[in-house]
């Protein structure tokens, strides 16, 4: 029963590395979505409709029960897979489901990207920097250095192209209009992670409200923020692998 874990922006694989080590199992898949950390296919549209097809396409192609996961908005896009094709995971997990609820706000970068003109600028300049003044960013929001220069190596204009496209693609409300399907995951067991210091993704009760709403477990780790799978991989890893393994006692009816 792989783990398949998706990333977010702007981000490659490379944020789950600590995670993984402490998870000790040979068997983790991590995808990348198109444009962060991985090729974009020509003619990539990068809208959050593209990326739930490039998931599910790539979830088809992985043989044996799926344990899913996904962290910012690679989360985002496994609660699509979990609210319209819930048969292709055994369960699915995120860190981001507040962002459903009816009064979540994007944060400020997000409403930046999303204004025309203003989102190019924003993302000229962040393509634009010096790589070690882009690692420097990175190293700034809690990252080890290793990590850091991976981001921020793939951090490209295509990177770019992708962050403005998906954004605009999800403006308030297109998520709070999703918040209709979100019974749909209740078909598959779910595991909502809340960081609590990650300001990203709205409240508490929002994250609870759609833990109440998918009937998924609730977690929160304590003391870390967005990029929790970094800053106490060993809460990361314990919290999944809790969560994974409750899965395999049957349970009473």
């Amino acid at each position: 029963m792989p783990p398949v874990l998706v990333h977010g922006n702007p981000e490659t694989s490379a944020i789950w590395g600590p995670m993984i080590d402490q998870l000790d199992r040979d068997d983790v898949i991590c995808l990348s979505p198109p444009g962060f950390g991985a090729p974009t296919p020509d003619g990539w549209g990068a809208t959050r409709q593209d990326y739930l097809d490039w998931l599910i396409a790539e979830l088809e192609a992985i043989d044996g029960p799926i344990d899913l996961f996904g962290h910012d908005w690679g989360g985002g896009h496994v609660m699509g897979v979990a609210m319209t094709r819930p048969g292709l995971v055994r369960s699915w997990g995120s860190d981001v489901a507040g962002i459903f609820h009816a009064d979540y706000e994007w944060h400020e970068a997000a409403q930046a990207w999303q204004t025309p003109e203003v989102g190019e600028q924003v993302i000229e300049m962040m393509v634009g920097a010096a790589l070690d003044d882009r690692v420097a960013s990175f190293v700034g929001l809690g990252m080890p250095e290793d990590i850091a220069h991976d981001l921020a190596a793939a951090t490209d204009a295509e990177m770019g192209r992708c962050i403005l496209a998906l954004y605009r693609s999800a403006t308030k409300p297109v998520l709070q209009e999703q918040a209709a399907h979100l019974d749909g995951a209740r078909a598959k067991p779910g595991l909502v992670v809340r960081a609590q210091n990650d300001d990203y993704v709205g409240t508490d009760e929002m994250s609870e409200w759609t833990a109440e709403q998918t009937g998924a477990q609730l977690t929160v780790l304590t003391g870390v923020g967005h990029w929790w799978m970094i800053q106490d991989p060993a809460a990361g890893a314990a919290a999944l692998t809790t969560f994974w393994s409750s899965l395999q006692i049957p349970r009473l009816t």
